[in-house]
């Protein structure tokens, strides 16, 4: 049960962070003719899909080292944060005119967008090396065929990002409390109140989305 739960936040955190990464991949072949730009889909995600594997199996390693999973806490706090107060414009993406500048365009913004999905799904895996590869598996349909309807989704359902911010603010108050460092420093200063920092922390990003919004509206 524990498993299945993982693997439905994992599938959450993907279908929310994949989205910039889809959009590059459809903006990227989009000057290919039709059975060029399949392959640069499907050869730009999966690329990118092993070129995640890779970071994330590195990021699972560093975790491991005391401070770092520090660090990645707070890193995926402001994620979510941005994820829920700023809007990120991938217009600037061009269209490559041939199949291997358009996989390179792909891999490239991938690489670069990656930060967060790897952060979140090494967190939340936490070693386990089979939910490890079966969330990074999910995020190949997602990439793939899901540039358009994530976008649509996340428009038309608001309530996907907030959810999706609020997963990644808990699994950085754990990532915070599995610090060995980190977390032994905060169960001795607040140890009534330290198993509660991931859902402290959770209700903050969502707050703060929500106000923004709330502000939006009012203007």
């Amino acid at each position: 049960m524990e498993s299945l739960v993982l693997l439905g936040e994992i599938l959450m955190i993907n279908l929310v962070l994949s989205g910039d990464n889809a959009v590059v991949i459809a903006l990227a072949s989009k000057n290919l003719p039709l059975n060029q730009r399949k392959q640069a889909v499907w050869l730009g995600a999966l690329g990118a899909v092993l070129l995640r594997i890779i970071l994330t199996w590195v990021a699972v390693i560093l975790l491991q080292i005391p401070l770092i999973q520090g660090i990645g806490g707070i890193m995926l706090l402001y994620i979510a944060f941005k994820l829920l107060l700023e809007h990120e414009d991938e217009s600037s993406v061009r269209g490559a005119t041939t199949l291997w500048k358009s996989i390179q365009t792909i891999l490239a913004a991938d690489f670069i967008m990656s930060l967060d999905n790897v952060l979140a799904i090494a967190a939340l895996a936490n070693g386990d090396l089979s939910i490890l590869v079966i969330g990074i598996a999910l995020s190949i349909p997602i990439v793939v065929w899901g540039s358009n309807l994530i976008a649509d989704w996340l428009r038309r359902y608001p309530l996907l990002v907030y959810l999706g911010a609020g997963i990644l603010a808990y699994t950085a108050g754990k990532m915070l409390l599995h610090d060995p460092k980190v977390g032994s420093l905060l169960v001795s200063s607040i140890p009534a109140m330290a198993n509660l920092i991931p859902v402290f922390l959770a209700g903050i990003v969502v707050m703060a989305g929500w106000l923004k919004k709330y502000n939006q509206n009012r203007a």
